[in-house]
């Protein structure tokens, strides 16, 4: 087996948001994530893979990275709306996987859904919190859009960027610019 299906690049990326934790393998974007560098890894690790630092990255890799921050920093700044990235979703638990893999067809840019309705779309009408779980624990925050769920009143209730990161991409998704969170 290459090392290049078994590491992952690592990095961070300054965004209006605060900094986000990059990881990709030669083949696919494995992890967008707000927090620390070493909670990255140690996620990357209990996922199979080793972290690489990006002077240590193959050319595959770096294609991977630079298609990644290319793309979210248009999103970010309102010149893109969707995500045509590789993504792979290792890190993500099956249903986590089932729920995230959900959200662009459930929810399209500019609107927001309930954990509730996602449940019932998923067929686990009463999967609400298991949903809410789900979207927290999710590897490929802002590319795979779990900020577009809220609380049944409409709260915005948690995010893993914090609040004012889910109000920032909310606002920017329904075009009232990118707001400084």
């Amino acid at each position: 087996m290459s090392t290049t299906h078994t590491t992952a690049v690592v990095t961070t990326h300054p965004t209006p948001l605060g900094p986000l934790v990059l990881g990709a393998t030669a083949d696919a974007l494995v992890l967008c994530c707000y927090g620390a560098v070493e909670d990255a890894v140690a996620r990357l690790t209990r996922g199979g893979l080793r972290a690489v630092e990006e002077e240590r990255a193959d050319p595959a890799q770096l294609k991977v990275l630079a298609e990644t921050r290319d793309q979210l920093d248009a999103y970010l700044t309102g010149a893109r709306r969707d995500f045509t990235l590789p993504v792979d979703l290792r890190l993500a638990t099956p249903f986590s996987r089932q729920t995230v893999m959900a959200l662009d067809a459930f929810v399209p840019y500019g609107r927001t859904a309930t954990y509730a309705g996602l449940a019932e779309a998923l067929g686990r009408p009463r999967a609400a919190r298991a949903v809410g779980t789900a979207l927290g624990a999710n590897p490929v925050c802002v590319v795979l859009p779990c900020h577009r769920i809220v609380g049944s009143g409409g709260g915005l209730n948690g995010y893993a960027g914090g609040l004012d990161a889910k109000r920032f991409l909310l606002a920017l998704e329904a075009g009232d610019g990118p707001a400084a969170p």
